[in-house]
């Protein structure tokens, strides 16, 4: 039985303290400043908490997940290690890149574990169609499209504080959807063609009530010979993402909200499709925490590492500079000095 301790405790900290007390393989413990998420996690799940990370940090401890704003990701995360903990850090990796090649020469030097939670890692209809488009059976890549949406308030629990007061009203604490949404498919696509070169970005606040941060996007990129388009808001009824990867010979379709993908050859005239069970959201965190765990106990990583989350920061990054700028933006460029 491992002990974990969730630093963080607003609506995905709770998630992932009752994911990982759900495995079975774990003492889950909580940690936040705010005395009502406190109690409102002691008295939901019957766990102790604490509202200083320091103290909280304990010799018993084997575990950190972190879960606060993204600025204090990086500092939270080395001194978990310091204290020799394995650390899962919740996406993104960071708002900037303040402190982020400490942190992969710290884990470099140590003998943890250490995963950023970008859960389409562990959703079984994504890596079986991401294993079969790197085979390369319809050949090389040419096209990739994303279009998707959903109503983002409608996805917060009811207890939970209004977006408004929380992380997502602000760029610096990793709110709009670029940090908070578009993040995870450019983490999953970066993850089947490899790294972003160059992007340009549009962006706005169209429609969420109570924020001035962008609720949609648009995104041209090239990865090489790769072009790249995505489109996504959070304010659209239905709850909707397809990605399609084209080739010369075929497309390959993921259907998010049906957690389907299929494939259809040049000529043939109806998809196949690869179907699966719509699961609870619950059962992907489980499944993360689940992965996490395995890490630990030395098997082979299945998670998000941290140098392709800090390549997808830089994703996150150069699209908030390439929207504010009107430019398009060379990933590597930009940040040059940054960790690859």
């Amino acid at each position: 039985m491992h002990s974990v301790l969730v630093v963080g405790c607003g609506s995905i900290g709770e998630r992932h303290l009752r994911c990982f007390l759900q495995t079975g393989r774990a003492s889950v413990s909580g940690c936040d400043p705010s005395e009502t998420l406190r109690d409102t996690i002691a008295q939901t799940y019957d766990v102790e908490t604490s509202a200083d990370f320091e103290t909280a940090l304990t010799p018993e401890i084997d575990a950190v997940v972190i879960c606060t704003p993204p600025q204090l990701h990086v500092p939270m995360a080395l001194a978990a290690l310091a204290a020799g903990k394995h650390v899962l850090i919740e996406k993104p990796l960071a708002a900037d890149f303040t402190g982020v090649a400490d942190l992969l020469r710290a884990h470099q030097e140590s003998d943890r574990e250490v995963s950023v939670a970008y859960v389409q890692h562990v959703y079984p209809f994504l890596q079986a169609a991401r294993s079969f488009v790197k085979k390369g059976s319809l050949g090389p890549i040419k096209h990739v499209t994303f279009t998707g949406g959903g109503h983002f308030p409608s996805g917060r629990p009811a207890h939970t504080v209004h977006y408004s007061k929380t992380y997502y009203a602000h760029r610096h604490t990793g709110g709009g959807v670029i940090q908070d949404a578009i993040t995870h498919t450019a983490n999953f696509v970066e993850s089947v063609i490899g790294p972003t070169d160059t992007l340009y970005c549009d962006c706005a606040h169209q429609v969420l009530p109570e924020v001035t941060i962008e609720d949609t996007v648009n995104i041209s990129a090239r990865h090489g010979d790769i072009l790249v388009n995505y489109a996504l808001n959070q304010f659209q009824a239905p709850s909707e993402n397809t990605l399609q990867f084209h080739t010369a010979l075929g497309s390959v379709k993921i259907e998010y909200h049906q957690q389907r993908w299929g494939i259809l050859q040049l000529g043939e005239t109806e998809w196949t499709w690869h179907e699966g069970a719509v699961p609870e959201r619950d059962s992907h965190f489980e499944a993360q925490a689940h992965a996490f765990l395995d890490q630990i106990e030395s098997q082979p990583a299945r998670l998000c590492s941290l140098s392709a989350a800090a390549q997808t920061l830089r994703f996150n990054l150069a699209a908030i500079t390439s929207a504010d700028s009107g430019r398009r933006i060379s990933c590597h460029d930009l940040f040059s000095n940054s960790p690859a």
